[in-house]
């Protein structure tokens, strides 16, 4: 049975829930403590899809994710980007020359220097940006503001002083979103395919499952490596590529990676994000 849900780690107006309204408006969005809650909110039935990050452009990959995917049991069917705009918010009524301290999340302070220079801000360390919005909100002193987005604001009745003060122009978050239930159809004509495999222990393993992607013409836009269960000798490889596993140029890469891993799982097959092309 249907909830409409659609689960998210964070507070309401954190960027995951803004990823959220941007791919899936007509969803409730429901917040969640951690990914791991998130993704068992779906095992659960709470909730139909969780929104996750993976990604970001200045930060690089999402810390433990890459772990959770494989293990999550469900299954990529979209991806989604959100611009970062990071904006000042405070009480309203508030002007800015009264505003003292900033406060937001670690990675969202060091995101916003230049602006915080400028203005003579002292910053404020906050378990996260929405939550930060939200504290603001509560504290009812003028002389504090947060940093986040503005639909932080809009959810926690705080006004806008200054918008988009981000020190990095392009800063962007990629998230995927999760199913229980696998989709593997063509459902537009740039399809992206994810997965996660293991090489196998002789000379050259990788060097040598990457070869069937360069000579079959299939473009991979990202390889990660990572531990598995902190063991040094076990590495695990994530992998995006530009095709369906339909494509005879995939199904022949796909093929001959076989034969150099141990270990090959598809974690999903779905419509490249519009935004993709945009950002590069």
């Amino acid at each position: 049975m249907s909830t409409n849900r659609i689960a998210f780690q964070g507070e309401l107006g954190a960027y995951s829930h803004q990823a959220c309204h941007d791919s899936y408006p007509h969803m409730e969005a429901l917040p969640c403590r951690t990914f791991e809650d998130a993704i068992e909110a779906v095992r659960a039935n709470d909730a139909d899809l969780a929104m996750l990050p993976v990604e970001n452009s200045t930060y690089g990959r999402v810390a433990d994710i890459h772990h959770l995917l494989p293990e999550s049991g469900l299954n990529i069917i979209g991806e989604g980007f959100v611009r970062v705009h990071v904006n000042l918010l405070a009480l309203p009524g508030t002007k800015l020359s009264q505003v003292k301290t900033a406060m937001s999340h670690t990675v969202l302070l060091g995101q916003v220097r230049g602006f915080l220079q400028k203005h003579d801000l002292k910053r404020r360390v906050g378990a996260d940006t929405a939550g930060s919005a939200k504290i603001v909100a509560e504290l009812g002193d003028p002389s504090t503001a947060a940093l986040a987005s503005e639909l932080a604001g809009e959810i926690y009745g705080l006004e806008v002083l200054a918008r988009h003060i981000e020190d990095q122009a392009n800063n962007t978050t990629r998230f995927l979103v999760m199913s229980p239930t696998p989709d593997m159809s063509r459902r537009a004509e740039r399809m992206m395919t994810s997965f996660v495999f293991r090489v196998r222990n002789i000379p050259a393993a990788l060097y040598k499952a990457m070869g069937g992607f360069a000579t079959n013409g299939v473009n991979m836009t990202k390889l990660e490596s990572y531990m598995v269960k902190g063991n040094f000798t076990a590495t695990q490889f994530y992998a995006d590529i530009e095709g369906h596993p339909d494509d005879a140029a995939v199904q022949r890469a796909l093929e001959e990676l076989g034969y150099f891993t141990d270990y090959l799982e598809i974690l999903g097959t779905y419509p490249a994000d519009p935004r993709r092309a945009e950002i590069g």
